[in-house]
């Protein structure tokens, strides 16, 4: 009896102290993204003097009408919501094109493939390198140095693998006795069978692409392809230059604070709304990838 109270005791006091730990992690997160969202309502009064954290005294929508007034920004946008779509149904269409047959233990030169491919998760061609294939290819100043380059990684393809695996052998040997291609037992058994995997990466790789500025960066100098993240930066660069010119927190200085703050929110908002909804995807598709290669 005394083992069960203790027993019981002892998980108590687990579970209280873990979730004070979690409360204030939650509290330590929340508390900066509150103040951002909070700031791109604020006034460049309210902001100059920065006497806040939860809650400015005088709000205003300025901010972001001034974001929604740059036609830069709504094509900027689109360019954010094209690259990260195309790219995500290429990249999970291509991963999954190439685990397919690496999860088959008939392959020939099968782990020489796999060699090569986990030499491509610790080693780089390097910056320049890359950069002379990228113009080799005829792919600066084009929409698809978005896509063509980030089309396969290989880690995503040892989490398809995995999950492959895990599929029925019988399956397949059923459909090749119905006289089915291999091509067909793919499109039509293992990727319906591996949703939560694809679902996973995709998201993974729609996160990626919607937060990258740094292909933009090194590869675009046309601001018509621009995403958003680029003009992100731009914005936050010419705040930072102005303030160096001028010392002085004067009302335009503190009303590009207010946009780069509402630009801040309006970037992140879409990937918070979608993130939760295929939450229940990555338990199933990332473990089943970091269980065993």
């Amino acid at each position: 009896m005394k083992t069960i109270k203790k027993y019981f005791h002892d998980d108590y006091l687990f579970s209280f102290f873990n979730s004070i730990l979690l409360i204030l992690f939650t509290i330590i997160i929340a508390v900066p993204v509150w103040n951002v969202v909070a700031s791109s309502f604020a006034t460049s009064e309210v902001i100059a003097k920065g006497n806040y954290i939860l809650f400015p005294q005088e709000l205003t929508l300025n901010n972001y009408r001034a974001v929604l007034k740059d036609e830069t920004i709504f094509r900027a946008f689109i360019i954010s919501i094209l690259k990260t779509i195309i790219g995500m149904f290429t990249h999970v269409f291509f991963t999954a094109l190439f685990a397919y047959p690496l999860s088959k233990h008939y392959l020939k030169g099968k782990s020489i493939y796999k060699s090569i491919g986990i030499g491509t998760m610790f080693f780089s061609g390097g910056l320049v390198p890359t950069y002379l294939l990228i113009r080799s290819l005829g792919l600066l100043d084009s929409f698809w140095v978005y896509i063509i380059p980030s089309m396969f990684t290989y880690y995503a393809a040892i989490i398809l693998m995995n999950f492959y695996r895990d599929i029925p052998a019988s399956l397949e040997e059923s459909a090749m006795l119905d006289g089915a291609s291999h091509w067909q037992i793919f499109s039509k058994i293992y990727l319906p069978l591996s949703k939560p995997a694809l679902a996973t990466i995709g998201m993974w790789h729609a996160v990626y692409q919607w937060n990258d500025f740094f292909t933009a960066k090194l590869y675009i100098s046309r601001e018509e392809l621009y995403p958003l993240q680029m003009k992100l930066y731009e914005i936050i660069v010419n705040s930072q230059t102005r303030s160096l010119k001028d010392f002085s927190f004067d009302a335009a200085a503190t009303t590009t604070k207010g946009v780069q703050l509402a630009t801040i929110v309006i970037t992140a908002l879409p990937i918070v709304i979608i993130y939760p909804l295929f939450q229940k995807y990555f338990i199933s598709g990332a473990m089943s990838g970091s269980i065993k290669e």
